[in-house]
């Protein structure tokens, strides 16, 4: 368009009646780069320690380190303080910084019946800790006729406070070589070099939001359980489901971005739609020629479109391929009025139009000097 084109149609108001469009604006341009993010929208990985506890990496393989993040419930992300001082400079106020802070970050997770998460805590807990890694002598029932009989441990019961010789003295953290912290039952950790010390069970913990195609990820760098909060049973939440509740501290954040990719999203966002747990079979209803339309996914059009870059692609698979989307459509359609189907098609977006245009329209003659919606009707000459 000409600049005295352009020039006339906006000096002479060219633009007709319609909605402001700030939000529009706002919100669409570039991909709706501006709006917010869901809060639904995000995945969790744990990432153990497995290549250097090689029991670890036996109790999880890779598919089910990427579970547990499925079970996460809520997590929080990292959140800072700094830690600042006003100082006084000749009566003049100024305001130093010293250092920052890593706040904890709360997670819950789903308490599962397959005993996923608890076993993680349980792993974490004899890895750390020699508590959990005495037995405990109780009754076990041997058999289907219930014949007893008692299960060897080390006698939790027995009062040993001025005994000459104890059994266990080994309690409470486990701060050695990690090839020496776990030599009990239950332990996760056992060889590797003892000069390097216990390695930690979590490298990192990393949270992904998703949105539009693309992530952002925040990795809490040598996390460490803080707190660790089983749920409560009671008998009046008839509708309430079990969770378990983690606090964990780490050392500091890094932030990274992306775009998730369609073929194969888990190697970008690591544990998101891995095909073991995740449907990539298409909908039949997404397939061209498959929906009674002549418009939109799955329609006649589509199946059209479908059927040309199948031929162009050449080969046996491009023939095999426009030859299902033809018999497809064809199936569809057989028997159907296909110029009534285009006839409600086209009224169906003639009210769409309308819908989206005639209440923006009233709102501006409403608002117009004559206040009127519409022309009046003359009277008799």
């Amino acid at each position: 368009m000409a600049w005295g084109q352009e020039f006339e149609k906006q000096f002479f108001g060219g633009q007709g009646l319609k909605d402001y469009a700030h939000a529009s604006k706002t919100f669409r341009t570039n991909g709706y780069e501006l709006a917010p993010r869901n809060k639904f929208l995000f995945h969790c990985f744990f990432n153990m320690n497995t290549d250097m506890i090689p029991s670890l990496g036996k109790t999880y393989t890779s598919t089910e380190q990427a579970s547990i993040g499925l079970l996460v419930k809520t997590i929080q992300l990292p959140k800072f303080t700094i830690d600042t001082e006003i100082l006084n400079q000749y009566n003049r106020k100024r305001v130093i910084q010293k250092k920052i802070n890593y706040n904890p970050v709360l997670t819950t997770f789903h308490d599962d019946g397959g005993d996923l998460i608890r076993n993680m805590w349980y792993n974490y807990y004899s890895y750390y800790y020699k508590d959990p890694n005495q037995a405990y002598v109780m009754p076990a029932q041997n058999g289907s006729m219930g014949q007893s009989q008692s299960l060897p441990g080390f006698a939790y019961n027995a009062r040993d406070i001025y005994a000459n010789d104890r059994v266990v003295n080994d309690w409470g953290y486990v701060g050695e070589s990690y090839n020496q912290g776990n030599a009990g039952s239950g332990g996760v950790g056992s060889g590797g070099d003892q000069s390097s010390g216990k390695p930690a069970f979590f490298k990192d913990i990393t949270i992904y939001g998703m949105d539009q195609h693309k992530w952002v990820s925040y990795v809490l760098i040598n996390p460490l359980i803080k707190s660790w909060d089983h749920d409560t049973y009671n008998y009046s939440e008839g509708s309430g489901t079990m969770q378990n509740s983690m606090t964990i501290d780490y050392e500091t954040v890094k932030y990274y971005s992306g775009a998730i990719g369609g073929v194969r999203p888990d190697s970008n966002v690591v544990g998101f739609a891995d095909p073991a747990y995740y449907d990539t079979i298409r909908s039949s209803l997404a397939r061209p020629g498959s929906t009674q339309t002549v418009l939109g996914q799955g329609g006649l059009l589509d199946a059209g479109l479908g059927i040309i870059e199948d031929l162009q692609s050449g080969g046996p698979a491009g023939i095999i391929g426009a030859v299902q989307k033809a018999g497809t459509a064809y199936n569809t359609f057989k028997g159907k009025d296909l110029r009534s189907t285009v006839n409600e098609e086209a009224n169906i977006g003639l009210k769409s139009v309308l819908r989206n245009t005639i209440p923006a329209q009233v709102r501006q003659a409403q608002n117009s000097e004559t206040g009127f919606v519409f022309p009046r009707p003359r009277g008799p000459r």
